[in-house]
């Protein structure tokens, strides 16, 4: 697009290009220039040099050089006609249609912004007036200052069904366009209304300065608690962020964001002092959210609710984060709240001092990720071997090749064992290993079939809890329905220990036992091996209560096992609630919470 050559002469002049960047990146004065770390390339000392007389800067480390429309262009990842147009807009230059088509969109465009800007206007001062009592102590409530209030421009929509109309409409706004950026809605009978009615309003800024969009709480019981902009000629939903346009600055400076998921949480962790945060705008984290990021700062903390949401929406979000940010492992950390807590909610308990201590234990990606698959080894009951080659596969599957080591130390810490067994498992995980071999005679080693090839091999709690029924049938009826015939891997002892439990009125003595398998062979000899196996191979047990002991962290472990696996399920249908941009019903947010609470009280 051509745009006409005094309008462009017009931008520079009125644009200060060493103060415009100097928003952007820490500058200092040297002599005529000015002087900071370059944003489009990672450097230590700097080399990004800015010449406000002569209108250009460049970066004498990367080469990247231009003016102060190429700097926006690089900078926000948009079109020369974009910049071109923030710069306008910035400097109130009036720039000569292109193309008629052309003049239209950006017609469009400009009308949904001073459209967005009047709402943003009419809803702050309404917060203001009578009618916004209620909003105002809820703010109050929720220990918000009056400084903050008016950083975030935050507002009320009255409980009127054309309020915003009206003032649009006196401000000469076509309420077709502003049923675009949906702000409100048209009638059936003709006619519009105001979208947002009795809601908290907080509006959402570009990075250049134009409000595109707006989330609308509700101060009562209305539903859905949050009513978000959808995507607009302006707004476009799961690419921008909440507060980018105040974050980026301090992100530059402290060299990372902190990524939440709720308008309010960004705004406590801002008053508190966290001025890097930045909200994902009621959507689950996107890549295009992330690459945003990436323009300004090369690390993000991930903080999200202490609740399985919060959980399933973290773990989505770690794995967008490190596709896109470079050094995955350690440019993405996870913070880990409470459970029941968010950011909001806990800047507010624990002050600005705990939630920095919260970011300075944060979780690396990796570690983040690492951690359940580690909870999952230590609490089976496979044999130490298993252990360390399951291990050693997980350590191979998601760590870097390079840190295979440093993660190898970490996970054997955690399930306590020794890291060389994780590296000497790695001869057990290759299967050449097991191949036929020629010795030095040229003759082949046959492998040594198994009898029971295809079967299952019963799990050592299996056989413990048929050595124990066995040895003292009566105790089965105490715990029947907590070790449950379906818990059982190996299909012989399930039948052995279903028949079993269905005859445990019955059973009184060992013979009793024998007698049930008289005519299956088949049960009779999984029987027999348990009644005859060596001292020396089983757990045996001095009494009733040693017996009754053992079968109770069965039990337990096995109930820990069953909560885990429904915790996984509700994550499951979580995360498929949160890519589908569905809300999570309340029903499902208490029954996660009390898994996640009887998984940390319950001991194994």
């Amino acid at each position: 697009m051509r745009f006409d050559q005094s309008a462009l002469q017009e931008i520079h002049a009125r644009v200060d290009i060493a103060a415009f960047i100097g928003e952007y990146v820490p500058l200092k004065k040297r002599g005529n220039d000015f002087v900071g770390l370059c944003p489009f390339h990672n450097e230590k000392t700097p080399s990004f040099h800015v010449h406000p007389d002569r209108g250009f800067f460049k970066c004498f480390g990367c080469g990247t050089a231009g003016d102060v429309i190429t700097f926006v262009q690089k900078r926000e990842g948009i079109p020369f006609g974009d910049a071109v147009r923030a710069l306008a807009h910035r400097a109130g230059v009036q720039l000569e249609p292109e193309t008629p088509q052309a003049a239209r969109m950006r017609g469009e465009r400009e009308t949904i912004f001073e459209a967005n800007r009047l709402a943003a206007a009419f809803f702050a001062r309404t917060l203001t007036d009578a009618a916004g009592a209620k909003a105002r102590a809820y703010l109050a409530q929720r220990g918000l200052s009056e400084t903050t209030i008016a950083r975030f421009g935050l507002g009320y929509a009255p409980q009127s069904w054309d309020a915003l109309v009206g003032e649009l409409q006196r401000n000469a706004i076509d309420l077709r366009l502003a049923a675009k950026a949906g702000l409100v809605k048209p009638k059936e009978s003709g006619g519009f209304y105001d979208f947002y009615r009795d809601r908290l309003m907080i509006p959402t800024l570009a990075p250049t300065g134009e409000v595109i969009a707006f989330g609308g709480r509700a101060l009562g019981e209305a539903e859905p608690k949050y009513l978000n902009t959808a995507t607009t000629p302006v707004y476009t939903k799961g690419r921008h962020l909440f507060a980018l346009n105040v974050a980026r600055r301090a992100a530059q400076r402290e060299g990372a964001f902190i990524v939440v998921e709720g308008y309010l949480d960004c705004i406590a962790l801002h008053q508190a002092g966290f001025e890097n945060a930045v909200a994902s705008l009621g959507t689950s984290f996107t890549q295009e959210q992330a690459a945003e990021l990436r323009k300004y700062a090369d690390h993000v903390f991930v903080c999200f609710d202490g609740d399985a949401a919060g959980n399933a929406a973290a773990t989505k979000a770690v794995d967008i984060a490190s596709k896109t940010l470079e050094h995955a492992g350690s440019s993405v950390r996870v913070v880990l709240l409470p459970p029941g807590a968010d950011p909001d909610s806990y800047v507010r308990e624990y002050g600005s001092q705990g939630f920095r201590a919260l970011l300075d234990a944060a979780k690396p990606a990796i570690e983040f990720r690492l951690d359940p698959e580690i909870d999952r080894l230590r609490d089976g009951f496979s044999s130490p071997a298993v252990i360390a080659r399951n291990a050693e596969e997980l350590i191979h599957s998601m760590t870097p090749r390079e840190e295979w080591d440093r993660w190898r130390v970490y996970v054997a810490g955690r399930l306590k064992v020794n890291a060389d067994d994780l590296r000497n498992s790695r001869f057990l995980t290759n299967r050449a290993n097991f191949s036929p071999r020629s010795d030095v005679t040229g003759s082949r080693h046959v492998p040594v079939r198994s009898t029971a090839a295809g079967a299952v091999e019963p799990l050592s709690f299996e056989r413990e809890v048929i050595s124990i029924v066995l040895e003292e049938p009566g105790i089965v009826r105490e715990f029947a329905t907590r070790i449950r015939p379906s818990s059982f891997r190996n299909e012989q002892y399930r039948k052995v220990y279903q028949q079993i439990v269905q005859h445990a009125h019955e059973l009184a003595t060992t013979a009793d036992v024998m007698a049930l398998f008289g005519e299956d062979p088949a049960a009779m000899m999984v029987v027999a091996a348990e009644g005859s196996r060596d001292r020396s191979s089983t757990t045996r047990f001095g009494g009733t209560d040693e017996r009754c002991a053992h079968l109770e962290r069965i039990a337990e472990r096995l109930e820990h096992e069953e909560t885990e696996a429904r915790y996984r399920e509700l994550r499951r249908r979580i995360d498929e609630a949160f890519t589908a941009g569905e809300p999570i019903s309340d029903e499902l947010r208490k029954e996660s919470e009390m898994l996640v609470s009887k998984l940390k009280n319950v001991r194994v």
